[in-house]
């Protein structure tokens, strides 16, 4: 979830209160722009975080952190929260899954704490995926050594650990194709893609309704940290009734065994989308006589 990188010059009152109430924050940091995008806000962040974050985006404005320095904690706690995994049993997984809640509360105020203080950048923009893909990369690769147990070694790492990684480049992948999006508009002198419903619907209608099909077994959004994080928390439970890794193992399976056709599945609809169509050319005047 990222957030938007610019705000109307006109949002809000300015100069902001040094010390803003709850609902000043909420009026100005939550505007319907923000909350009824379609792709970028998280459900967890319906769900309860953008009822919590104005409290938190009060403390770091008084502190004086800026944006960027709040997206840098939020790097470091999506890092942290696939380190963690290493921590064998319970513990670890637990860890794991309150530092992925957490990455997103610090996602949620960071975006607020620029839109407060209208201190938006490509720095920021930049910061933000750097955190995300840092999280998104270490949690199936330190899955991977989890799962492989407390005798893999850097010498024999085993063969879940190489699954690990390789499930951990198919998500940075699979992540990076709606950046390359953006990157090939750009080069082509696109405007921005509206975050909104319909913009990545494919024009083939057998694709089309795949993806309505796929909806009703979302397996694709498992690979975002929040959801990683869950199905590895419960994957530890599984492990601490049973004994042993086997549900861990069993996780990391089918977990790579979806990303191939997720990969797939999101390259096709992105060619088969309107996303990469270039505008219709206008037709030339014409140049006979009396048009």
């Amino acid at each position: 979830m990222a957030d938007a990188p610019a705000a109307p010059a006109d949002a809000g009152p300015w100069p902001r209160p040094t010390r803003p109430t709850t609902a000043e924050l909420r009026a100005v940091t939550q505007p319907p722009a923000v909350r009824g995008r379609r792709n970028s806000e998280h459900w967890v962040a319906d769900l309860y975080l953008r009822a919590v974050s104005p409290h938190l985006t009060r403390v770091l404005l008084r502190l004086g952190l800026s944006a960027n320095a709040v997206t840098w904690i939020m790097i470091a706690t999506g890092a942290s929260a696939g380190l963690v995994l290493l921590v064998p049993g319970l513990p670890g997984a637990t860890l794991a899954l309150l530092l992925g809640q957490l990455q997103m509360l610090w996602d949620c105020s960071d975006g607020e704490v620029a839109r407060w203080r209208r201190t938006f950048s490509p720095a920021g923009t930049f910061l933000d995926k750097v955190g995300h893909f840092t999280a998104e990369s270490l949690i199936p690769l330190c899955l991977g050594w989890r799962a492989a147990g407390p005798d893999a070694s850097w010498s024999d790492p085993g063969p879940y650990a190489y699954a690990g990684a390789l499930l951990a480049v198919l998500v940075v992948l699979n992540k990076a194709l709606n950046d390359m999006v953006h990157v090939a508009r750009a080069f082509a002198g696109l405007p921005r893609l509206a975050d909104a419903a319909g913009v990545g619907t494919p024009t083939v209608g057998w694709l089309a309704r795949l993806r309505r099909l796929v909806r009703f077994f979302p397996f694709n959004r498992v690979y975002h940290s929040v959801e990683m994080t869950i199905v590895i928390f419960l994957a530890a439970i599984g492990d601490a009734v049973l004994g042993g890794l086997d549900v861990t193992r069993w996780l990391l399976v089918a977990l790579l065994v979806l990303a191939v056709p997720t990969v797939l599945g999101h390259l096709v609809a992105i060619l088969s989308s309107t996303k990469l169509a270039a505008p219709a050319a206008a037709a030339p005047a014409s140049t006979e006589p009396g048009a």
